[in-house]
């Protein structure tokens, strides 16, 4: 199994943090089968072989994923796309 964390800065306080992580969530969703789910201020994102969250804070945005035997052989592809996604989330 592999272990990603991404974690960033940002200036949108709690409220505006979520909704961009809501928006960015319903985007990978669509892509790639991911089923969403708040808890409190952690966004869960589950599908077969990939477990993640989005830890929404006051100040930063913290992703964590697991991924699977067979999809750990991308885990340096799928860091980048998620460092991608969420600096172009944050911008």
């Amino acid at each position: 199994m592999a272990r990603i964390s991404v974690e960033r800065v940002h200036r949108l306080g709690k409220a505006g943090a979520r909704e961009k992580a809501d928006q960015l969530a319903q985007k990978l969703a669509g892509q790639y089968g991911l089923e969403p789910q708040w808890s409190g201020d952690t966004l869960n994102l589950r599908r077969s072989g990939v477990k993640g969250a989005v830890h929404v804070g006051d100040e930063t945005i913290r992703i964590d994923v697991e991924l699977g035997l067979l999809m750990s052989a991308m885990s340096g592809t799928i860091k980048a796309e998620i460092e991608r996604a969420l600096d172009k989330a944050l911008a």
